[in-house]
């Protein structure tokens, strides 16, 4: 079991690489090259930026059981018929039986913007949102190791 977190602005970083030391958990961050990170614990890829070009490389690294951190609907759906584990960023866990209504959200999002409807964005980050991630993660690591 491995972590792989799709990290263009992802939040919750290194709260994941803080929780992967404590397993002893390797962990690999995928960033476009618009970003800059370095870490001594995690493996780091930066990649040309492009439609989708870290979420395809990030999918061709997935293996069975792994932990896959993402907040993209469509990835999280390929991540789990490559049969690893998906969490959000704010701690949801996507499975076989709910990713269908996500995709579903994401698909009349997208309508609403073609029409020039307003879409609310995302609710404000709050400390409640990392400690369900925190949670969360350390029940998939607990209940795989």
């Amino acid at each position: 079991m491995r972590i792989l977190i799709d990290a263009d602005a992802c939040p919750v970083t290194a709260l994941a690489i803080k929780i992967a030391k404590e397993y002893n958990v390797e962990i690999h961050l995928f960033f476009d090259n618009a970003h800059q990170y370095n870490s001594d614990y995690a493996h780091v890829y930066i990649l040309d930026k492009g439609r989708d070009s870290v979420d395809f490389f990030l999918l061709s690294k997935i293996k069975e059981n792994d932990i896959v951190v993402t907040q993209d609907y469509g990835l999280a759906s390929l991540a789990l018929a490559k049969k690893s584990f998906v969490i959000s960023h704010n701690g949801t866990l996507f499975s076989n039986d709910n990713i269908d209504i996500f995709l579903n959200r994401r698909y009349i999002s997208a309508m609403a913007r073609r029409r020039n409807d307003k879409v609310k964005g995302p609710k404000k980050r709050t400390p409640g949102l990392n400690n369900h991630f925190s949670e969360n993660l350390r029940k998939l690591i607990e209940d795989n190791i």
